[in-house]
């Protein structure tokens, strides 16, 4: 049985939530391997929707095992804020598993997180202030604090005041404010200590074991290709490895052992926070865009920037990516439009460039070149089948998959889990 990636194609947002989650029926495993709960999936069954932000997307399907990864930083308070939330509303959250590698995100990382980037003031990031990003360099300057911490009182003690030592100094000499506590800060760690053990496994061992089995592993990325923080628009970037290679390295499976690399795209484009975005619009198409398509973050409530699809990024993330598949979601929301832009090519200081530019320079300064498809008025939010959907919408569809460079083989017609049209399965 195959073990399959599925990651974003863009910005984020793209809908990898609901395309796990119709995978799910399917596997054996979903690993989260990246991020932690600084972005989110809506997934809706049954018309009841279900916002997922550090929980990988498997939790909601009966006799799936949703595993979080090594690569992931776990803010333990979310974690049973989320469990908690699900239980309340009938979801069977037993078979959890965390691994034990994975990183903690402590509260001082929160309050770190918040001053850096208000002190940024116009350079800043637009980070969701969650301490994802101290975490993650914590981890690299190898003060971090590991879930398999929690079991070892004076390690973690240790660990706490260790880090705190310069962090304290920083918040108070360059940000004037109050010292934390490392004492307190280690106790507030070890409260979750009891709860959070009967979760926590060997994940590695797990994962590559279930695979010997013929078990189906699928590995769930948080953010997108273009917030990757080597192959994303640095340094307007996630701290994480969300391309696909990052799925071997935050989990500990091999990347021989890889069948599928799937990719989601939206059936335009969107982002949040700052940064370059060539296509954004600033009118009253783009609000419209983002009102038909509810495009507001899963986690933090912010209005997503909205654009036309763009091809050269589809390209990029094809080829960084490896792709074998693309799913594109929101199809629906361009109902009603007479004619579409698809952006084909960039224009830099009067040169046209078909792929990605290699300098962040010129892909701040980059211009669309836009071409215009014809659109479609038919309601296709009830379209099981690709023979149903309107001639346009197929034209359309296959013009992104040309101009990807990857087949897309399976169509989002609206939120919920069935909506969509599979061209070709996944699995």
């Amino acid at each position: 049985m195959p073990a399959v990636i599925v990651l974003g194609t863009q910005w984020g947002d793209e809908g990898k939530g609901k395309a796990v989650d119709q995978l799910g029926s399917q596997v054996d495993y979903v690993v989260k391997f990246n991020g932690g709960n600084n972005a989110g999936h809506t997934v809706v069954i049954e018309g009841e929707k279900f916002a997922l932000h550090l929980l990988p997307s498997g939790i909601l399907t009966p006799g799936v095992t949703p595993l979080i990864g090594n690569g992931v930083v776990v803010d333990l308070e979310v974690l049973f804020a989320e469990l908690d939330e699900l239980q309340s509303r009938g979801v069977d959250t037993s078979r959890l598993q965390i691994s034990s590698n994975a990183h903690i995100i402590p509260s001082y990382n929160r309050v770190l997180d918040q001053a850096t980037e208000k002190h940024l003031g116009e350079r800043q990031i637009g980070t969701t202030g969650r301490g994802i990003g101290p975490t993650y360099a914590d981890k690299m300057n190898r003060v971090g604090i590991r879930v398999q911490d929690l079991f070892d009182e004076s390690i973690l003690r240790k660990k706490v005041r260790g880090a705190l030592e310069q962090k304290n100094h920083l918040l108070t000499t360059l940000y004037g404010m109050d010292s934390i506590d490392p004492e307190a800060a280690a106790d507030e760690l070890l409260s979750f200590a009891e709860r959070v053990r009967p979760f926590v496994v060997d994940s590695t061992k797990e994962l590559n074991d279930a695979l010997d089995e013929g078990k189906m592993l699928l590995f769930e990325a948080g953010q997108a290709t273009m917030l990757d923080v080597d192959h994303g628009t640095y340094p307007f970037v996630t701290s994480s490895s969300s391309t696909a290679a990052g799925a071997c390295t935050g989990s500990g499976v091999g990347p021989t052992r890889i069948d599928r690399v799937v990719g989601v795209a939206k059936a335009y484009t969107t982002r949040v926070g700052e940064g370059p975005f060539p296509t954004e619009l600033h009118d009253e198409v783009g609000e419209g865009l983002r009102q038909a398509g509810g495009e507001f973050g899963t986690t933090t409530g912010r209005p997503r920037r909205t654009g036309w699809f763009d091809s050269v990024v589809a390209r990029y993330a094809t080829r960084v990516n490896g792709l074998t598949d693309i799913v594109l979601t929101k199809l629906d929301v361009l109902t009603g439009y007479e004619q579409i832009p698809v952006c084909v090519a960039y224009e830099v200081d009067g040169q046209r460039l078909d792929e990605m530019p290699d300098h962040q320079t010129d892909f701040h300064h980059a211009k669309p070149v836009y071409e215009y498809f014809p659109g479609w008025t038919e309601d296709i939010s009830q379209t099981s089948t690709w023979e149903e959907l309107p001639a346009t919408a197929r034209d359309y569809v296959e013009t992104l998959e040309r101009l990807s460079g990857c087949r897309i083989s399976v169509i989002g017609t609206g939120p919920g889990r069935e909506a969509a049209i599979v061209r070709y399965p996944l699995v």
